[in-house]
């Protein structure tokens, strides 16, 4: 089947949090995230050399919603459900179709951290693409340096299966490795990491 036939949901629950796609309005809910957390995301982040404006952040929405749409990537906007309020993205992205191979992206603003929701979100996005995508890999990838995101990785039970060296440029034009971390599809169609 081709991926843009797949009938899939644009929303999905975990015990405290609401996940869904993209819709339009949202710049504005983003932005504020992004300008609370700037100096954090610019640390680790390519794409966050600048503050943008909400204008530049809602195009930014209605690209994520065009994706999903399309099937050539599934960011997931995090809710906290108790009180309504944006927290963070957790999202498919890199997707190998043919092979059935996805990497998972996220962050989270500032005043979320610390309190395990993009741990619980990675796991139910984990569930996700193993569910409705029948995934067979899902990888995790990392500057070695991000700590709090290694530890998202591990916490979430993704095997670091190799560290890239001199991989990519960080947002400071440094020469940087990358940890892969990896879950992927058993013989007994369960996921994990092999014991080999």
């Amino acid at each position: 089947m081709k991926p843009i036939l797949l009938d899939i949901p644009e929303q999905f629950e975990t015990e405290r949090l609401l996940l869904r796609a993209p819709l339009f309005g949202d710049g504005v809910i983003i932005n504020e995230a992004i300008r609370e957390s700037f100096k954090t995301l610019n640390e680790w982040l390519n794409w966050a050399d600048h503050i943008p404006e909400i204008e530049e952040t809602e195009a930014n929405v209605r690209k994520n919603r065009a994706n999903f749409l399309l099937r050539e990537g599934f960011i997931f906007y995090m809710l906290e459900k108790a009180s309504g309020v944006f927290i963070g993205t957790c999202g498919l992205v890199r997707i190998d179709w043919n092979v059935r191979k996805f990497e998972i992206g996220y962050w989270i603003r500032n005043s979320a951290s610390g309190h395990g929701y993009m741990t619980e979100a990675v796991n139910g996005l984990t569930e996700y693409a193993f569910n409705y995508f029948d995934a067979n890999r899902i990888e995790i990838l990392c500057d070695t340096k991000n700590t709090a995101s290694r530890m998202v990785a591990e916490r979430c039970g993704f095997h670091l299966e190799a560290i890239l060296k001199k991989n990519f440029i960080n947002p400071f034009g440094e020469l940087r490795d990358d940890c892969i971390y990896a879950k992927v599809r058993l013989e007994d169609r369960m996921y994990g990491y092999p014991n080999t």
